[in-house]
Protein backbone atom coordinates (compact mmCIF):
# COMPACT_ATOMS: atom_id res chain seq x y z
CA UNK A 1 0.00 0.00 0.00
CA UNK A 2 1.11 3.53 -0.71
CA UNK A 3 1.73 6.02 2.06
CA UNK A 4 -1.29 8.14 3.03
CA UNK A 5 -1.49 11.40 1.07
CA UNK A 6 -1.17 13.62 4.17
CA UNK A 7 2.07 11.83 5.06
CA UNK A 8 3.40 12.22 1.52
CA UNK A 9 2.65 15.94 1.81
CA UNK A 10 4.67 16.18 5.01
CA UNK A 11 7.64 14.63 3.20
CA UNK A 12 7.23 17.09 0.33
CA UNK A 13 7.20 19.99 2.78
CA UNK A 14 10.47 18.77 4.26
CA UNK A 15 12.04 18.65 0.81
CA UNK A 16 10.83 22.15 -0.01
CA UNK A 17 12.27 23.47 3.27
CA UNK A 18 15.64 21.81 2.61
CA UNK A 19 15.16 19.84 5.84
CA UNK A 20 14.59 16.39 4.30
CA UNK A 21 16.63 13.75 6.12
CA UNK A 22 18.56 10.95 4.44
CA UNK A 23 20.72 8.27 5.97
CA UNK A 24 24.37 9.07 5.23
CA UNK A 25 26.72 6.60 3.62
CA UNK A 26 29.82 5.34 5.38
CA UNK A 27 32.89 7.40 4.52
CA UNK A 28 36.59 7.54 5.31
CA UNK A 29 36.68 11.28 5.95
CA UNK A 30 38.43 12.83 8.94
CA UNK A 31 35.95 12.41 11.76
CA UNK A 32 34.54 15.67 13.11
CA UNK A 33 30.95 14.41 13.37
CA UNK A 34 30.71 11.34 15.62
CA UNK A 35 30.16 11.29 19.37
CA UNK A 36 33.02 8.82 19.79
CA UNK A 37 34.96 11.40 21.79
CA UNK A 38 37.77 9.19 23.10
CA UNK A 39 37.77 6.54 20.37
CA UNK A 40 36.32 3.70 22.45
CA UNK A 41 34.01 2.53 19.63
CA UNK A 42 37.11 1.69 17.58
CA UNK A 43 39.14 0.20 20.45
CA UNK A 44 40.46 -3.23 19.50
CA UNK A 45 41.41 -3.80 23.12
CA UNK A 46 37.85 -3.23 24.37
CA UNK A 47 36.48 -5.41 21.56
CA UNK A 48 38.78 -8.34 22.42
CA UNK A 49 38.41 -8.02 26.18
CA UNK A 50 34.62 -7.90 26.00
CA UNK A 51 34.66 -11.08 23.90
CA UNK A 52 37.19 -12.75 26.21
CA UNK A 53 35.03 -11.91 29.24
CA UNK A 54 32.12 -13.81 27.68
CA UNK A 55 34.25 -16.84 26.81
CA UNK A 56 35.95 -16.84 30.22
CA UNK A 57 32.57 -16.86 31.96
CA UNK A 58 31.08 -19.45 29.57
CA UNK A 59 28.44 -17.03 28.27
CA UNK A 60 27.82 -18.28 24.74
CA UNK A 61 24.57 -16.49 23.99
CA UNK A 62 23.57 -14.04 21.26
CA UNK A 63 20.47 -12.47 22.76
CA UNK A 64 18.89 -11.67 26.10
CA UNK A 65 15.85 -13.86 25.18
CA UNK A 66 13.29 -11.55 26.78
CA UNK A 67 12.72 -8.55 28.98
CA UNK A 68 14.78 -8.33 32.14
CA UNK A 69 11.71 -9.09 34.25
CA UNK A 70 11.07 -12.35 32.36
CA UNK A 71 14.19 -14.15 31.09
CA UNK A 72 16.62 -11.44 29.99
CA UNK A 73 18.28 -10.50 33.29
CA UNK A 74 21.47 -12.47 32.63
CA UNK A 75 24.25 -12.45 35.23
CA UNK A 76 26.30 -9.82 33.42
CA UNK A 77 23.72 -7.15 34.28
CA UNK A 78 24.36 -7.41 38.01
CA UNK A 79 28.14 -7.29 37.54
CA UNK A 80 27.93 -4.26 35.25
CA UNK A 81 25.43 -2.33 37.38
CA UNK A 82 27.43 -2.87 40.57
CA UNK A 83 30.59 -1.67 38.80
CA UNK A 84 28.84 1.36 37.32
CA UNK A 85 27.31 2.34 40.67
CA UNK A 86 30.70 2.09 42.39
CA UNK A 87 32.43 3.99 39.56
CA UNK A 88 29.94 6.85 39.88
CA UNK A 89 29.72 6.76 43.69
CA UNK A 90 25.98 6.09 43.49
CA UNK A 91 23.71 3.89 45.61
CA UNK A 92 22.48 2.13 42.50
CA UNK A 93 22.58 1.97 38.71
CA UNK A 94 19.92 0.61 36.39
CA UNK A 95 20.84 -0.12 32.77
CA UNK A 96 18.41 0.83 29.99
CA UNK A 97 18.70 -0.10 26.31
CA UNK A 98 19.54 3.47 25.24
CA UNK A 99 19.68 7.03 26.49
CA UNK A 100 16.35 7.62 24.76
CA UNK A 101 14.79 4.69 26.64
CA UNK A 102 16.23 5.95 29.92
CA UNK A 103 14.80 9.45 29.55
CA UNK A 104 11.42 8.25 28.27
CA UNK A 105 11.27 5.68 31.07
CA UNK A 106 12.22 8.10 33.82
CA UNK A 107 10.04 11.05 32.88
CA UNK A 108 7.13 8.88 31.83
CA UNK A 109 7.07 7.11 35.21
CA UNK A 110 8.49 9.20 38.05
CA UNK A 111 6.75 12.62 38.03
CA UNK A 112 3.09 12.17 39.02
CA UNK A 113 -0.18 13.87 38.13
CA UNK A 114 0.04 16.67 40.72
CA UNK A 115 3.78 17.21 40.23
CA UNK A 116 5.45 19.82 38.02
CA UNK A 117 8.45 19.41 35.68
CA UNK A 118 10.59 22.48 34.92
CA UNK A 119 12.96 21.82 32.04
CA UNK A 120 15.56 23.80 30.14
CA UNK A 121 14.14 24.96 26.81
CA UNK A 122 17.03 23.29 24.93
CA UNK A 123 16.56 19.89 26.57
CA UNK A 124 17.07 16.88 24.30
CA UNK A 125 14.17 15.41 22.35
CA UNK A 126 14.25 12.24 24.47
CA UNK A 127 13.64 14.32 27.61
CA UNK A 128 10.80 16.18 25.93
CA UNK A 129 9.24 12.93 24.69
CA UNK A 130 9.41 11.46 28.19
CA UNK A 131 7.82 14.58 29.65
CA UNK A 132 5.01 14.35 27.08
CA UNK A 133 4.24 10.85 28.40
CA UNK A 134 4.03 12.05 32.00
CA UNK A 135 0.84 12.97 33.82
CA UNK A 136 2.69 15.86 35.47
CA UNK A 137 2.40 19.44 34.26
CA UNK A 138 5.54 20.81 32.60
CA UNK A 139 6.99 24.24 31.86
CA UNK A 140 10.23 25.24 30.16
CA UNK A 141 12.61 27.86 31.47
CA UNK A 142 14.96 30.00 29.38
CA UNK A 143 18.22 28.28 28.52
CA UNK A 144 20.55 28.22 31.54
CA UNK A 145 18.56 31.13 33.05
CA UNK A 146 18.05 30.40 36.73
CA UNK A 147 16.26 33.67 37.43
CA UNK A 148 13.59 32.48 35.02
CA UNK A 149 13.66 29.06 36.67
CA UNK A 150 13.19 30.54 40.14
CA UNK A 151 10.28 32.62 38.84
CA UNK A 152 8.58 29.39 37.80
CA UNK A 153 9.45 27.60 41.04
CA UNK A 154 7.73 30.31 43.08
CA UNK A 155 4.49 29.71 41.18
CA UNK A 156 4.18 26.21 42.61
CA UNK A 157 4.54 26.19 46.41
CA UNK A 158 3.94 22.89 48.22
CA UNK A 159 4.38 20.95 44.98
CA UNK A 160 6.81 18.20 44.03
CA UNK A 161 9.02 19.99 41.49
CA UNK A 162 11.40 18.21 39.12
CA UNK A 163 14.12 20.40 37.59
CA UNK A 164 15.69 19.00 34.42
CA UNK A 165 18.90 20.03 32.67
CA UNK A 166 21.94 18.63 30.86
CA UNK A 167 25.59 19.00 31.82
CA UNK A 168 26.53 19.59 28.18
CA UNK A 169 23.84 20.46 25.64
CA UNK A 170 24.05 18.43 22.46
CA UNK A 171 23.61 21.25 19.95
CA UNK A 172 25.35 24.22 21.62
CA UNK A 173 27.93 22.28 23.62
CA UNK A 174 27.52 24.69 26.54
CA UNK A 175 26.89 23.95 30.21
CA UNK A 176 24.80 25.38 33.05
CA UNK A 177 26.24 26.71 36.31
CA UNK A 178 25.66 23.46 38.18
CA UNK A 179 26.73 24.77 41.59
CA UNK A 180 24.11 27.52 41.37
CA UNK A 181 21.49 25.09 40.10
CA UNK A 182 22.11 22.61 42.92
CA UNK A 183 21.82 25.40 45.49
CA UNK A 184 18.57 26.58 43.93
CA UNK A 185 17.08 23.09 43.89
CA UNK A 186 18.03 22.59 47.54
CA UNK A 187 16.61 25.98 48.54
CA UNK A 188 13.17 24.94 47.30
CA UNK A 189 13.45 21.17 47.95
CA UNK A 190 13.24 20.29 44.26
CA UNK A 191 14.22 17.00 42.66
CA UNK A 192 17.13 17.75 40.33
CA UNK A 193 17.58 15.46 37.31
CA UNK A 194 20.70 15.80 35.16
CA UNK A 195 21.43 14.21 31.80
CA UNK A 196 25.18 13.61 31.43
CA UNK A 197 25.09 12.06 27.96
CA UNK A 198 27.92 14.21 26.57
CA UNK A 199 30.19 14.29 29.63
CA UNK A 200 30.79 10.59 30.33
CA UNK A 201 34.33 9.86 29.17
CA UNK A 202 34.98 13.56 28.59
CA UNK A 203 34.98 15.40 31.94
CA UNK A 204 36.65 14.37 35.17
CA UNK A 205 39.91 12.68 36.06
CA UNK A 206 38.67 9.37 34.66
CA UNK A 207 35.79 10.59 32.54
CA UNK A 208 33.24 10.22 35.32
CA UNK A 209 31.20 13.25 34.25
CA UNK A 210 30.78 16.83 35.41
CA UNK A 211 28.62 16.45 38.52
CA UNK A 212 30.87 13.84 40.09
CA UNK A 213 34.03 15.71 39.11
CA UNK A 214 32.69 18.79 40.90
CA UNK A 215 31.52 16.70 43.87
CA UNK A 216 27.87 17.62 43.35
CA UNK A 217 26.60 14.14 42.53
CA UNK A 218 25.34 13.29 46.01
CA UNK A 219 23.11 16.38 45.94
CA UNK A 220 21.32 15.33 42.73
CA UNK A 221 18.22 13.15 42.65
CA UNK A 222 19.01 11.31 39.41
CA UNK A 223 21.78 11.23 36.83
CA UNK A 224 21.36 9.75 33.36
CA UNK A 225 24.57 8.39 31.86
CA UNK A 226 24.50 7.47 28.17
CA UNK A 227 26.97 4.93 26.74
CA UNK A 228 26.61 5.60 23.01
CA UNK A 229 28.91 8.63 23.04
CA UNK A 230 32.08 8.81 25.15
CA UNK A 231 31.84 5.15 26.14
CA UNK A 232 31.66 4.09 22.48
CA UNK A 233 29.02 1.37 22.89
CA UNK A 234 25.26 1.31 23.48
CA UNK A 235 22.80 1.69 26.33
CA UNK A 236 22.44 3.99 29.32
CA UNK A 237 22.09 3.91 33.09
CA UNK A 238 20.04 5.88 35.58
CA UNK A 239 21.95 6.56 38.79
CA UNK A 240 20.21 7.29 42.07
CA UNK A 241 18.92 5.81 45.28
CA UNK A 242 18.03 2.15 45.72
CA UNK A 243 14.39 3.21 46.07
CA UNK A 244 14.53 5.02 42.71
CA UNK A 245 15.92 1.89 41.08
CA UNK A 246 13.16 -0.24 42.57
CA UNK A 247 10.54 2.24 41.41
CA UNK A 248 11.87 2.27 37.84
CA UNK A 249 11.95 -1.54 37.71
CA UNK A 250 8.27 -1.52 38.64
CA UNK A 251 6.95 1.44 36.64
CA UNK A 252 9.30 2.50 33.80
CA UNK A 253 7.57 1.16 30.71
CA UNK A 254 10.62 1.45 28.43
CA UNK A 255 12.44 -0.83 30.88
CA UNK A 256 9.62 -3.30 31.55
CA UNK A 257 8.30 -3.88 28.04
CA UNK A 258 11.43 -4.43 25.96
CA UNK A 259 13.93 -7.21 25.41
CA UNK A 260 17.11 -6.68 27.40
CA UNK A 261 20.51 -5.94 25.91
CA UNK A 262 22.50 -8.95 24.72
CA UNK A 263 25.29 -10.32 26.91
CA UNK A 264 27.80 -9.02 24.36
CA UNK A 265 26.40 -5.48 24.68
CA UNK A 266 26.55 -5.56 28.48
CA UNK A 267 30.05 -7.05 28.40
CA UNK A 268 31.15 -4.18 26.16
CA UNK A 269 29.65 -1.64 28.59
CA UNK A 270 31.45 -3.20 31.55
CA UNK A 271 34.75 -3.45 29.67
CA UNK A 272 34.52 0.16 28.47
CA UNK A 273 33.93 1.36 32.02
CA UNK A 274 36.98 -0.60 33.18
CA UNK A 275 39.01 1.10 30.45
CA UNK A 276 37.99 4.57 31.66
CA UNK A 277 40.06 3.91 34.77
CA UNK A 278 43.21 3.30 32.69
CA UNK A 279 42.70 5.71 29.77
CA UNK A 280 43.58 8.96 31.53
CA UNK A 281 46.08 9.93 28.82
CA UNK A 282 43.39 9.57 26.14
CA UNK A 283 40.96 11.72 28.11
CA UNK A 284 43.67 14.33 28.65
CA UNK A 285 44.46 14.35 24.91
CA UNK A 286 40.80 15.12 24.21
CA UNK A 287 40.94 18.06 26.63
CA UNK A 288 44.08 19.36 24.92
CA UNK A 289 42.37 19.11 21.52
CA UNK A 290 39.35 21.05 22.78
CA UNK A 291 41.63 23.83 24.04
CA UNK A 292 43.57 23.83 20.75
CA UNK A 293 40.35 24.01 18.70
CA UNK A 294 39.20 27.05 20.70
CA UNK A 295 42.59 28.72 20.34
CA UNK A 296 42.67 28.14 16.58
CA UNK A 297 39.15 29.40 15.92
CA UNK A 298 40.07 32.58 17.80
CA UNK A 299 43.34 33.02 15.89
CA UNK A 300 41.54 32.56 12.57
CA UNK A 301 38.84 35.12 13.42
CA UNK A 302 36.07 32.52 13.59
CA UNK A 303 35.04 33.09 17.20
CA UNK A 304 31.98 35.29 16.35
CA UNK A 305 30.20 32.50 14.45
CA UNK A 306 30.75 29.83 17.12
CA UNK A 307 28.59 29.19 20.15
CA UNK A 308 30.73 29.55 23.29
CA UNK A 309 31.70 26.06 24.44
CA UNK A 310 34.49 24.38 26.38
CA UNK A 311 33.21 20.90 25.58
CA UNK A 312 33.88 18.48 22.73
CA UNK A 313 30.87 19.95 20.86
CA UNK A 314 31.62 23.13 18.91
CA UNK A 315 28.88 24.68 16.77
CA UNK A 316 29.29 27.29 14.05
CA UNK A 317 25.97 29.01 13.36
CA UNK A 318 25.27 29.22 9.60
CA UNK A 319 21.68 30.52 9.22
CA UNK A 320 19.54 28.84 6.58
CA UNK A 321 19.19 25.13 5.89
CA UNK A 322 20.58 25.34 2.37
CA UNK A 323 23.52 27.50 3.45
CA UNK A 324 24.47 25.06 6.19
CA UNK A 325 24.08 22.06 3.87
CA UNK A 326 26.18 23.68 1.15
CA UNK A 327 28.99 24.56 3.54
CA UNK A 328 28.98 21.07 5.06
CA UNK A 329 29.30 19.60 1.56
CA UNK A 330 32.22 21.90 0.77
CA UNK A 331 34.04 20.69 3.89
CA UNK A 332 33.24 17.07 3.11
CA UNK A 333 34.68 17.56 -0.37
CA UNK A 334 37.86 18.73 1.37
CA UNK A 335 38.00 15.45 3.31
CA UNK A 336 36.35 16.42 6.62
CA UNK A 337 33.25 14.70 7.95
CA UNK A 338 31.20 17.70 9.12
CA UNK A 339 27.44 17.51 9.41
CA UNK A 340 24.91 20.32 9.08
CA UNK A 341 22.27 20.56 11.80
CA UNK A 342 19.10 21.92 10.25
CA UNK A 343 15.80 23.33 11.42
CA UNK A 344 13.52 21.98 12.82
CA UNK A 345 16.16 20.11 14.86
CA UNK A 346 17.39 23.58 15.87
CA UNK A 347 15.29 26.78 15.68
CA UNK A 348 15.02 28.49 12.32
CA UNK A 349 17.92 30.92 11.95
CA UNK A 350 20.11 28.79 14.25
CA UNK A 351 21.13 26.23 11.63
CA UNK A 352 24.73 25.23 12.11
CA UNK A 353 27.75 23.09 11.43
CA UNK A 354 28.46 20.87 14.44
CA UNK A 355 32.11 20.01 15.02
CA UNK A 356 32.78 17.11 17.41
CA UNK A 357 36.33 16.98 18.77
CA UNK A 358 38.03 13.66 19.54
CA UNK A 359 41.17 12.47 21.27
CA UNK A 360 42.34 10.98 17.96
CA UNK A 361 42.06 14.20 15.93
CA UNK A 362 45.47 15.71 15.25
CA UNK A 363 46.33 19.38 15.63
CA UNK A 364 46.99 19.52 11.88
CA UNK A 365 43.50 18.19 11.17
CA UNK A 366 41.95 20.76 13.50
CA UNK A 367 43.89 23.61 11.91
CA UNK A 368 43.11 22.44 8.38
CA UNK A 369 39.35 22.09 8.92
CA UNK A 370 39.11 25.54 10.50
CA UNK A 371 41.21 27.09 7.73
CA UNK A 372 38.92 25.44 5.17
CA UNK A 373 35.88 26.83 6.99
CA UNK A 374 37.35 30.33 6.96
CA UNK A 375 38.23 30.10 3.25
CA UNK A 376 34.62 29.31 2.36
CA UNK A 377 33.17 32.02 4.59
CA UNK A 378 35.48 34.98 3.88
Amino acid sequence: MKLAQNLIQKLETRKQNNSFRRLPSFNNLVDFSSNDYIGFSKSESIFKQAHHYLIENDIIQNGATGSRLISGNHSLYQNAELFIAAFHDSESALIFNSGYDANVGFFGAVPQRNDVILYDELSHASIRDGISMSNAKSFKFLHNDFEDLERLILKFPDTNLYIVTETVFSMDGDSPNLEELVQLSEKYNCFLVVDEAHTLGVFGEKGEGVTQYRQLHNRIFARIMTFGKGLGCHGAAILGSIELREYLVNFARSFIYTTGLSPHSVSTILTAYQHLEIEKDTIEKLRQNIVFFNQQKNLLGLKPIFVRSKSAIQSAVIPGNQNAKNLAQELQDKGFDIKAILSPTVPEGQERLRFCIHSYNTEDEITQVLEALRSFLF
